[in-house]
């Protein structure tokens, strides 16, 4: 194991979060050099974090020989020049959600780090929580069979920063800030080897003064037969909602990860402080998170991220994972112009070239498929069955 050696650009809301994590986990690992485009920032960032360096130069931050990784936190339209010059200076690179603002920028950010050689992590903490690990071990072990339908949701009152409000410096609205979160969820479930196929969305901007979208459904075909559903919202008021269900042949997976957690309280004068992400009030009912860290994800993803570069092995997420994901959005957006399935265009795909729809007939016996067994309230079993030969559909009591 290797100390890290961290410069984060950015210094917002994130990157708040990120070094929390980062000085909180593994004690070695440190951020010694912070990167914003404003100095003063920089300054109170670096300050708050007890780092010894900070810069508005871009370059010479990823240049500066005592770092070995660097971490980038900042708007959407800023990733790509990022990127470029962290794999030009040879740096390991991780990326925040979501990696460009299109396929093509998350395309041209893939090929640049894997050009230059450099290890390169997506930071999709969603898929980190510790909740979510639990639930995609049960499902590689086949406690729910083969996997039909995964719904993730995440709404909120809207983001902290006046760039998410405006597309062309984030790529969007809603879906593109939140929904890459929910399809790289669903992908984990479904399996990253198995090829979107086409999409189906509906976006609109139903309160928010904005250009961008603040509200949107999607649906992901893949070509096994499965379907990713998502979620989200700019309009959503209450706090932070973030939950998941996961639907396979043989069992049912449901999550809540925020916004009721367990954890609830009342107050009649406030609760004097800051009480969770996206949390509207600090009066009457409130629902603290013990960990948001953990309940984010964050500490899983950075221990995955530095434990495969001490070990020279692809972390589980990387930079190709981000291009998918973008290539689903940029499909999302079209669909909800065009109102019908849009395919979804991966000129980069490495996953399986093809795949069986899932399968699940169930046999009865010889004769007969068994579509449904259900214990009734006059204590009798029903069989809803289905002839082989004839497809007929009937029932039986026992």
């Amino acid at each position: 194991m290797k100390n890290k050696k961290i410069a984060i650009l950015g210094t917002g809301f994130i990157s708040d979060f990120y070094t929390s994590t980062l000085h909180g986990q593994r004690s070695g690992d440190r951020v010694v050099l912070a990167y914003s485009r404003s100095e003063e920032r920089g300054k109170k960032f670096a300050d708050k974090w007890d780092i010894p360096l900070f810069t508005n130069d871009l370059e010479s931050a990823v240049n500066h020989p005592e770092i070995d990784t660097v971490i980038i936190g900042l708007p959407n339209n800023l990733h790509l020049d990022a990127v470029l010059a962290a794999a030009a200076a040879g740096k390991n690179v991780l990326c925040t959600k979501p990696l460009g603002r299109t396929a093509a920028e998350a395309k041209q950010m893939l090929k640049a780090v894997e050009k230059a050689g450099v290890f390169h992590g997506y930071l999709e903490d969603l898929v980190y929580t510790h909740k979510t690990l639990k639930a995609l071990k049960s499902v590689q072990n086949g406690a729910l069979g083969e996997i039909l339908w995964v719904r993730s949701r995440e709404t909120h009152p809207g983001p902290h920063s006046d760039w998410f409000w405006t597309s062309e410096l984030s790529g969007g609205g809603a879906i593109v800030d939140m929904g890459c979160h929910c399809i790289e969820i669903a992908r984990n479930f479904i399996g990253k080897d198995i090829r979107p196929v086409e999409v189906m969305c509906w976006a609109d901007t139903q309160v928010k003064p904005i250009e961008a979208e603040d509200h949107g459904i999607g649906l992901v075909k893949y070509e096994n037969g499965a379907i990713g559903q998502f979620e989200v919202s700019w309009n959503f008021r209450g706090g932070m909602d973030l939950r998941d269900e996961i639907s396979g042949v043989e069992g049912t997976i449901r999550m809540d990860h925020f916004l009721r957690t367990g954890f609830d309280m009342f107050t009649a004068v406030g609760e004097g402080g800051y009480v969770a992400e996206k949390a509207e009030t600090d009066k009457g009912w409130l629902f603290p998170v013990g960990d948001e860290v953990g309940a984010l994800g964050y500490d899983n993803m950075f221990h995955d991220m530095f434990e495969s570069i001490d070990s020279n092995q692809k972390p589980m997420e990387d930079f190709y994972d981000g291009y998918v994901v973008n290539s689903i959005i940029d499909a999302c957006y079209k669909s909800a112009k065009s109102k019908k399935w849009e395919p979804i265009d991966l000129e980069i795909w490495r996953g399986k070239s093809s795949v069986k729809k899932i399968n699940a007939l169930a046999d009865y016996d010889e004769k007969y498929y068994l579509i449904k067994k259900e214990d009734m309230p006059n204590g009798t079993t029903k069989l809803i069955l289905k002839e082989k030969e004839s497809g007929k559909i009937i029932q039986r009591e026992l």
